[in-house]
């Protein structure tokens, strides 16, 4: 059969454009055509170039991506959970952080990331992104251990790696020592003297609650690094005599709410010389309260972080050093692992107590509750 003949140039058949119309105005077969989007190292330059300006003249913009991901049986995204508005990821440093190295690390092997975040508020569904995503596997990097958003990941059964999360069957875990960074943050306060001392919690559970952590609301407790990094903290502190914690848990980890509850916190319990924070974002937030209290850090107020950002060299903040970038990477690793059928091994990785200008010794000043 001879060849079909070519459509005069510009002319457009009716309807949206295919890949056949593009085939029959070049007088190629629909192979040939296909091959200039997905395999061009199959056609000659020349060749190729005619096709794409071809498609381009008949308004056709290449295969449908829903279409080709359905016949090779992957979409080259991956979907990373984060259990919180959407802004609320990209104003958190260590959320940058983790994201950047997860990116990084899969983007050789031509995947995408996409953040889904849970929508909150009256009437949201935050199960729907996890549910409508056509995604190839998931990072969990925020779920509350029991929430719907969780199980709704699992009930995917796709290819999953769990990020500061409690194992779960077919899953893979990714974390770091956060209990033994938080004992090692208290001990240090507690051998420079300290005895009575503020915590700054990070969300103990969905709800969000901000306020003092009471017995009840701490058997609530279900976000896996609240819990570790309290258990550290409690674990240092009982074994010293005289040792009190007061922990409060913020709405968000923002440096606004870290200064507020700080605030709460030295008004509710004025003999107190340090604060441990559950973020270095906290910390922040600490130090202004102190600023704006009139309590010299380290002088009046010691104050300890948790992440070690790049933000804290310069506020010489000190804090527990966690390895972000390799947390991600190891992410990446273990996702990629997983698509090609492989099980990786579960991943911890260290932490350390980083020193620096904001812990000292109480002074008799700080020892002394102020006049109120």
């Amino acid at each position: 059969m001879p060849p079909a003949t070519p459509a005069p140039p510009g002319t457009r058949p009716p309807g949206r454009p295919t890949l056949r119309d593009v085939a029959r105005a070049l007088g190629v077969s629909v192979a040939t055509v296909s091959n200039a989007y997905n395999r061009p190292d199959q056609l000659s330059e020349e060749l190729r170039e005619r096709i794409l300006q071809t498609a381009r003249d008949l308004g056709y913009h290449g295969p449908d991506p829903l279409a080709r991901s359905l016949r090779r049986g992957r979409t080259g995204v991956l979907g990373v959970v984060y259990d919180a508005p959407l802004e609320y990821a990209f104003a958190d440093p260590a959320a940058a952080l983790f994201l950047g190295s997860v990116t990084r690390a899969v983007q050789d092997d031509h995947l995408n990331v996409l953040l889904l975040a849970s929508p909150h508020g009256p009437g949201a569904d935050p199960t729907g992104p996890v549910r409508s995503a056509s995604v190839d596997g998931f990072i969990v990097y925020c779920a509350a251990e029991g929430s719907a958003l969780l199980q709704a990941v699992l009930d995917r059964h796709l290819p999953t790696v769990l990020v500061d999360q409690a194992p779960h069957p077919g899953t893979v875990t990714v974390d770091i020592d956060d209990a033994g960074g938080a004992q090692q943050a208290a001990r240090h306060l507690l051998d420079l003297g300290h005895r009575q001392i503020g915590v700054l919690c990070l969300e103990l559970n969905a709800t969000r609650h901000a306020g003092p952590v009471t017995p009840a609301r701490e058997a609530q407790l279900s976000y896996r690094t609240t819990a570790e990094r309290l258990r550290g903290y409690r674990a240092a502190a009982a074994a010293v005599p005289g040792a009190t914690l007061h922990p409060t848990e913020v709405e968000q980890n923002t440096p606004q709410e870290g200064e507020r509850r700080a605030l709460d916190l030295l008004a509710a319990y004025p003999d107190l010389t340090a604060l441990l924070c559950m973020s270095d974002v906290l910390a922040q937030g600490a130090l202004r309260a102190a600023a704006q209290l009139g309590r010299r850090v380290p002088e009046d107020l010691s104050v300890i972080g948790y992440d070690d950002l790049p933000s804290s060299s310069p506020l010489n903040l000190t804090t527990v050093w966690q390895p972000t970038p390799d947390k991600g990477a190891g992410v990446g690793h273990a996702i990629l692992a997983l698509l090609r059928g492989e099980t990786p091994p579960a991943l911890t990785l260290p932490t350390r107590l980083i020193t620096r200008g904001t812990t000292a010794p109480p002074s008799a000043r700080s020892l002394t509750p102020p006049c109120t």
